[in-house]
């Protein structure tokens, strides 16, 4: 087995540090380090972040209805609550997929 990555998801004003990484890797809370993302679910996205298409743990994250757009939610941190990014609905890379 490679060698697995633990990543910190952090957004930078100037874009993600890991949007192009994808060797074997954990994505954690910045905050608390609780398990957000697995390089497994992640992929090529013309977003300037990186794109999930799940997260580890059924309770990764926590999500709001985003006011004025019936296909995306606010998402943050399950554990800690820091704002993490929206999830997309239906805009992942196959028909049905979320993109985080």
């Amino acid at each position: 087995m490679g060698t697995w990555w633990h990543c910190v998801f952090l957004q930078l004003l100037w874009g993600e540090a890991f949007q192009n990484h994808f060797e074997p890797a954990v994505y954690v809370c910045a905050k608390c380090g609780y398990g957000l993302f697995s390089s497994r679910s992640k992929y090529e996205h013309s977003s300037p972040w990186p794109a999930f298409t799940e997260t580890i743990h059924d309770d990764s994250v926590a999500k709001q209805p985003e006011r004025n757009q019936l296909d995306a939610f606010k998402v943050s941190c399950g554990k800690c609550g820091p704002g993490l990014g929206h999830e997309f609905l239906n805009d992942g890379p196959k028909r049905g997929q979320s993109r985080f």
